[in-house]
This record gives structure tokens, sequence and C-alpha cells, in this order.
């Protein structure tokens, strides 16, 4: 007795303490999360780190058409006739100059590239929508167990006045043991529930601290600021109407153009290639360059082009065979994709229409014993009905609560997937 009467305490003092907090903190918006998540996502930043390296190597491709100037010094001591160093006659001074003209291979790899990072901007819009998804979805479920917390710990300590009165029935001998122990087991699974409660906000407050920067014990969340959904037109293709948007889709299909881009710059490398060359040199006597050549001149330079015709090289073949063979597998990953994303909407709206009936029937079932309640509430007015009657059906109305909200939720969890899966996440979440 005097435990239950120390449980009552706790929960009213939890109660206190939930208030004093609340009215402590700034409540969080879903807009506003979804912002700062959006900021703060190290995922996020990894994926626009990917898509700048993409951006770079595309670059770093074209620009080898842009003369490239290297200005150095070959200074050395000569004795006899003067050799290269490094592949180039000592001088003083020197400069040299190089850039491709006519390079049908580069051609080819710098249109990968150019693709290669098309596909890098479209993976990262696409991990956008997974950190909002995933934001939006932590935010709801917080928002449904907080909701939940205060008719949780209410049940709770309904139960334990229960079980001391019980106690107390028993002591008097009006109530048998078997009476206790029911009475045990609804304020044992009130008390589960409540845990449950409890330990579902920490967490979800410390994921989405974790999303946001927020501290967690400063979270609050807003109902009324969740969006309602959209209404699901029956006569929508929502499966072609996500293969268009799809975004890992569009990627795949940029990475295998890619290939193809790079396999054939395979092939073509054994195509005849044209470069522009310059140097630019200032020698020096000391080099011996008067002794071993009829004329001296301090100033030199050469302009031209370079031209290269392969003519055999069998490894380049065997490289381009396999570029063939790579660029094959990633067209056929663009087919699984177009599979997955078709299978995943199928089942999202398949499940959609499951939930939305088992919402339906939580709702009546709640309703039912909503109406038990009040039936049963009348009974003992009229002496037709006693305690256990009335314990029973607060217990069973205080179940179909729970099932009611998690029917809910789990509803609200797949139209957000599908709405993600449709192109339309960002645009509900953002009203």
């Amino acid at each position: 007795m005097k435990c239950a009467r120390y449980v009552c305490r706790i929960s009213a003092l939890l109660l206190v303490a939930s208030g004093v907090l609340a009215a402590q903190t700034e409540p969080l918006t879903l807009q506003r999360a979804v912002q700062l998540a959006l900021t703060h996502s190290t995922t996020l930043a990894q994926s626009s780190a990917d898509e700048q390296r993409a951006f770079a190597a595309y670059r770093e491709a074209r620009n080898q058409y842009i003369p490239q100037v290297v200005v150095g010094s070959g200074l050395g001591k000569s004795w006899g006739f003067p050799l290269s160093l490094e592949n180039a006659a000592p001088s003083i001074f020197n400069v040299n100059s190089q850039s491709a003209v006519i390079n049908p291979a580069l051609r080819e790899f710098v249109r990968a590239a150019r693709d290669e990072s098309g596909a890098a901007a479209l993976q990262t819009k696409d991990q956008r929508q997974q950190v909002m998804q995933d934001v939006v979805i932590t935010y709801v479920e917080l928002a449904k167990w907080e909701g939940m917390l205060p008719e949780l710990t209410k049940t709770y300590a309904e139960a334990q006045k229960a079980l001391e009165l019980v106690n107390q029935r028993v002591e008097a001998g009006v109530d048998s043991q078997t009476e206790k122990q029911k009475s045990q087991l609804m304020a044992a699974r009130a008390h589960l529930r409540a845990l449950q409660g409890h330990g579902a906000v920490d967490v979800l407050r410390d994921q989405l601290s974790k999303f946001t920067g927020v501290p967690s014990n400063s979270i609050v969340t807003v109902s009324d600021s969740i969006p309602a959904l959209p209404d699901i037109n029956p006569e929508d293709d929502l499966t072609a109407k996500a293969t268009e948007s799809s975004l890992t889709l569009q990627a795949a299909q940029l990475r295998a153009k890619a290939q193809l881009f790079r396999a054939k710059g395979e092939h073509r490398s054994l195509w005849p290639s044209l470069d522009f060359a310059a140097q630019y040199a200032v020698l020096s006597k000391y080099n011996n360059y008067d002794q071993f050549f009829k004329t001296f001149e301090r100033n030199n330079a050469s302009l031209g082009v370079v031209i290269r015709f392969p003519v055999l090289n069998f490894s380049q073949h065997a490289h381009a065979q396999a570029a063939d063979a790579e660029a094959l597998r990633t067209n056929k990953e663009v087919e699984n994709a177009k599979n997955q994303v078709s299978q995943e909407v199928l089942k999202l709206q398949r499940s959609v229409e499951q939930l939305k009936a088992a919402q339906e029937v939580a709702e009546l079932e709640y309703k039912l014993a909503q109406s038990n309640v009040n039936s049963v509430d009348i009974r003992m007015n009229s002496g037709m009905a006693n305690l256990h009657d009335q314990a029973d059906a607060q217990t069973d109305l205080s179940e179909k609560f729970n099932s009611l909200e998690d029917a809910k939720f789990q509803l609200l969890r797949a139209r957000i997937g599908l709405l993600r899966a449709t192109g339309e996440l960002e645009s509900w979440a953002q009203k």
C-alpha cells in the first residue's frame, strides 16, 4: 500500500517536472527541424563533398585542352657532351607548354566525367530527401509519444489506485487473491507502457537533437506544425510518377551513360591524337654547347604539334574490352534500379491501403471501448456493475487508445515514404 502511494507521488512529480520543462523550452516546429537538419547533417555534408570532388574531376579532364605552362630551370655543370637532365637540355631558364588539341579518347573521358558529376549532384539531392524523411518520421513519432504521455501517466496512476483499493478489499475479505493478481497485472502493463513512452521520448529527442543540433532537453514538438497529408488520387499512376522523379534512378542512368562514354574513350585511345607543344630555354656556354655544336645560340625556342599514331597495343585492347563489360553491367544496374523503384512504390501503395483499413478498425474499436466505459458507468450507478467491471472497461479503453495511436503513426509513416517516392516530400514538409 505504501509502495503504491509512493509510486503515485512519483508519477505526480514527473507530471509537474514535465510541465516545468515544457515551460522552459521553446517549441520546435517540423519546418524548423527540417531546416536545421539540412544544415547540420553530416551525411549530407559528405555527399556534398563527393559532389565537389566529382565536379573537380570533370574540370581536371576538361582543362587538359587548356595549355599548361611550366617555368623552371635545369642548372648543371657538363663534362664532355651536354647530356640531358630529366629528358631536357641543361638550361639556365626554361618554359614548357603543352595541351591537347585533337584527342578522341579525352573527349569521351570529359563527357564521362561530366555525367559522373551530374550523378553526384543527383545523389546529393537524394541524400537531402533521405535526411528530410528521417527527420520527419522521427519528429512525427516523437509528437505521437509526447501526446500519449499524459494519458499513459494517467492510466498508470489510475491502475495504481485501483490496485491499492483491491488490496484493501482483499484484506477485508471482499475480493479474492485472483482479483488482486488481475489488478497487479493491469498495473504492471500500465507501468510497462508508461516506461515505453518515457523511453521512446528520450531516445527520439536524442535522435532529433543529433539531426538538428538542438539540445535534447529543450526539444518540444508542435503537433499543429505537421501538415495534413494530401489526398491520394486513385487515377494517378504513382509507379510512373515515382519512376520519373526517382533521383536514385536518374543518378544510375547518368552513371551508366558515363561508363559508356568511358568505354568509348578506352577504344578511342587507339586512335591518332594531336597535341600542341612549345618550349623556350636559355642556354649557357659552361654546358659545352659551343664545343659540340657548330653554332651556339643563347635563346632557343620550339613550337609545334605532337602527333601520335598507336599501331600495336594489345594491353589497351584488353582494357577497352573490360570497359565494355563494365558499361554492360551498369546498364543492367539501371534496369534493376527501375524495377526496385516500381516494386517499392507498389508495396507502399498496398501498405497504405492496408494501414488505412487497420486505422479504421482501430478507430471503431476505440469508439466501442468508449461506449463500453459509458455503459459500465451507468450500470455502476444502478448497481448492476462492480469495481472490477469498471477497471476492465478502462483497461480495454487504454489498450484501444494505444492501438489507435500506433495505427495512425504506421499509416503516417507509410504515407511519408510514398511522398518521398513520388518526389512530393519536400513540398509537403515545408508547407
